[in-house]
């Protein structure tokens, strides 16, 4: 295994290894595999397993950083506050105390490390009657305010700032205020935003047709507007501030793996996991640049390995569901009941460069399907096989498992997470993204201003015989290389970034991994610049006709807070995330 890079070594210093009240570290890297191993494999015993064996698989996997389940796992297991779940969603009724409840519960999650997720839709719209004051409701962009302004005092599990969604369905009368509440830079800094569009909506404003909006209370049309209009809207406040995004409502109930507990509404901060109300998840990723070996052919990737890896990773992320400590009964209640995991991949980038596929070819979509595929399939065997020894979960009854037939332990297997500093703790590309720069200057979290350069990317450039310091820096400069004549075609091809990448190219890869993944993919269409209004409408349309379950775009130079900034002498980034957008929370 090779040693932690210097990046890797900060991110695991400020964000993840215990310290004593002085501060003073208490573990190193191993100490925190041990501690997370021992605590996760405690639920062995429930089952008759064995404890001792399981935790040394366990630390195997994750000191090698082949695997590593999401932040508050890492932060959290073997401590006193013993939650390990990152993504949650909180039901919001329409009225006071529902609200202000949960305000309450996202508080008390965000200290534990979690990200939060709410529907709006339910909340009558602002100027409608309440009863009970006879007074004027408010509407749900004023309390999402509320929920904002609780969230920038509230620093999760002390150690990363606080995460939200907030969606509020199209036809909600308020929702062109919502499309419009982040064109003032300094309003709802703590969440990120998304309509929750549906099919009809789509199909009217293809046809060119009008859309009723309709009053939550009472259900009735409180007026009707044109849906190519609205559309236009909510592309052009993603154009100029990143939000809002789109969560397609429809394909997500489609394959709502637990139907009789009601429609999903809600997802997690970065839109992978949609999720009942009261529910939370667990998620982890699989390194996939990890398992490529050389053959006599050239690089392939070890699909024996994977698959082993794969049947360790589910116990691991259901044995995570047994051990941790949920903040409110509720939330163990449905956890527990659906007993979601979400088993994604990291490294993609990296995985086609070992390749040789560049990630804007044909060819790599294709690697997606056939990775996913075969994670997805191995995965539920997995999941499978746990619910031949445990139990399927509980609320299987009705679910989708069982209508396709399947006995499985887990309501869903497979999700694709931003991983953020995961990423960068596992010295790999975030999530599926491509690069967003391969050379760079990076903020890091003591003040320090570091240039970076991609190092498969640099090895390149010294093997074809024409790295120089000057290539390096303009390289930095502008953060690609596809207009660099002095660098071979095959180097400027095999290494694109994100906004070198064509939309389509882009939503290709997602639509690849969303076909084998069974809750959702978090990706972020990166634009440049020049990009048009017109252009994320399109990307909208696309994403929806291709059965995507949500989509976001980030538009280089707009108002959204980038963790990438291009201008000046060099592209610059901080340390919160590993992706050029705001939905690549930590």
């Amino acid at each position: 295994m090779p040693p932690l890079s210097a990046n890797a070594r900060r991110v695991l210093e400020a964000r993840y290894l215990l310290r004593d009240a002085s501060g003073r570290a208490l573990e190193d890297f191993e100490g925190l595999c041990r501690r997370v191993a021992e605590a996760v494999a405690a639920a062995e015993a429930a089952f008759g397993g064995d404890v001792a064996a399981s935790a040394e698989a366990f630390f195997q996997l994750l000191h090698r950083r082949v695997f590593l389940p999401n932040s508050p796992t890492l932060m959290n297991a073997g401590t006193h506050k013993g939650q390990l779940s990152a993504c949650f969603v909180l039901p919001i009724e329409d009225s006071l105390e529902s609200i202000f409840e949960a305000v309450k519960r996202m508080a008390v999650i965000h200290q534990t490390g979690g990200g939060t997720g709410f529907s709006f839709s339910h909340l009558r719209l602002a100027g409608d009657r309440v009863n009970h004051s006879h007074g004027v409701a408010s509407g749900p962009v004023s309390f999402l305010h509320v929920f904002d302004a609780t969230t920038a005092v509230v620093v999760q599990g002390g150690r990363r700032r606080g995460a939200n969604m907030g969606v509020l369905r199209v036809n909600h009368p308020n929702i062109f205020e919502f499309a419009r509440v982040k064109a003032d830079p300094e309003r709802i800094t703590n969440f990120n935003l998304s309509v929750g569009a549906s099919d009809a909506f789509f199909r009217a404003a293809e046809a060119g047709e009008s859309f009723d909006l309709v009053n939550p209370r009472d259900g009735k049309t409180v007026r009707s507007v044109d849906a190519r209009g609205l559309l236009d809207e909510i592309a052009a406040n993603a154009w100029a501030t990143g939000d809002p995004g789109v969560v397609f409502l429809d394909a997500i109930n489609r394959e709502n793996p637990t139907p009789q507990l009601g429609p999903l509404e809600a997802t997690n901060p970065c839109g992978e996991l949609p999720l009942h109300p009261h529910e939370s998840c667990n998620l982890g990723s699989l390194r996939l640049d990890a398992f490529v070996r050389v053959a006599d052919a050239g690089p392939v990737l070890d699909f024996e390995s994977l698959d082993r890896a794969v049947d360790l990773a589910v116990r691991f992320l259901d044995d995570v569901v047994e051990v941790s400590r949920y903040p409110y009964p509720e939330i163990a209640q449905v956890t527990r009941g659906n007993r979601k995991i979400g088993l994604g991949v990291m490294g993609f980038a990296d995985l086609l460069v070992e390749l040789g596929v560049p990630y804007d070819a044909p060819e790599a979509a294709r690697v997606a399907e056939q990775v996913m595929g075969r994670i997805r399939a191995r995965a539920e065997r997995a999941s499978s096989a746990l619910a031949g020894s445990r139990g399927v979960f509980p609320h299987f009854e009705g679910s989708r498992a069982q209508a396709r037939g399947l006995r499985l332990r887990n309501a869903t297997v497979t999700s694709i997470a931003p991983t953020g500093t995961l990423s960068i703790l596992a010295d790999c590309s975030g999530g599926i993204e491509p690069y967003f720069a391969l050379a760079f200057v990076r903020h890091v979290l003591d003040g320090q201003r570091l240039p970076e350069t991609n190092p498969r990317f640099e090895r390149a450039l010294h093997r074809a015989g024409v790295w120089n310091a000057d290539l390096v820096d303009e390289v930095r400069r502008t953060g690609s290389v596809r207009d660099q004549t002095s660098v071979p075609e095959s180097i400027r091809r095999l290494y694109p970034t994100a906004a070198d990448i064509d939309p389509e190219a882009h939503l290709e890869i997602q639509a690849a991994f969303q076909r084998h993944v069974d809750n959702a993919v978090s990706k972020t269409i990166n634009l440049p610049a020049n990009a048009t209004p017109d252009q994320v409408r399109h990307i909208y349309t696309s994403a929806w006709r291709r059965g995507l379950k949500g989509v976001t775009v980030f538009r280089e130079g707009s108002k959204g807070t980038a963790v990438l900034v291009r201008g000046g002498d060099a592209v610059e980034v901080s340390d919160d995330a590993e992706c050029p957008s705001p939905r690549c929370l930590p």
